[in-house]
């Protein structure tokens, strides 16, 4: 008897699947065809910018594929310059990897989810695939439809808030 896969993190109205996520540097990202994606999350102070794709008509995280000659890194920073127009402060650190199951007959492929952060919000110009870009809070509804699947790879990506440490006297 076949056991059930497990159950995804996050599933699209396409029926595209998050089925995992893999914390690791960026040597440890899977190489070659098996990565052909880049996404970055990009925070200032508690929002991640979004931008609204207007061909799938929902937001997401800016990022896309990686071209020949490129790396992941290189991929998620132009990305992020070009469906954004923000630039982070400093580099990019790779949070992981994300496994998908996508379209109808299920194709596994890989994105590298890379974050940093921008002290420094920056102008943003629509183009012929991005119609908007907002700063996100995680919890603040955003007009029209959030993509599930790049909701929960920004929650991941998230920084830490910094531990409390009680007065001592």
């Amino acid at each position: 008897m076949r056991s059930p896969s497990p159950r995804p993190l996050a599933v699209d109205r396409h029926g595209n699947r998050l089925v995992s996520f893999t914390r690791c540097t960026e040597d440890d990202l899977p190489t070659g065809a098996r990565l052909p994606l880049a996404l970055t999350a990009l925070w200032h102070g508690g929002e991640v910018v979004m931008v609204h794709d207007r061909y799938r008509n929902q937001w997401e995280l800016p990022g896309g594929l990686v071209e020949p000659g490129e790396s992941p890194r290189q991929a998620a920073v132009r990305e992020l310059s070009e469906e954004s127009g923000q630039v982070p402060d400093g580099a990019l650190h790779c949070v992981g990897y994300a496994a998908f199951l996508l379209g109808p007959e299920q194709r596994a492929e890989y994105g590298a989810l890379f974050a940093g952060r921008t002290l420094r919000r920056r102008r943003f110009e629509t183009d012929h695939e991005i119609e908007a870009a907002c700063w996100w809070d995680l919890a603040a509804p955003l007009p029209g439809r959030l993509s599930d699947i790049d909701a929960c790879l920004a929650r991941l990506s998230a920084p830490t808030p910094p531990p409390h440490h009680p007065a001592t006297r």
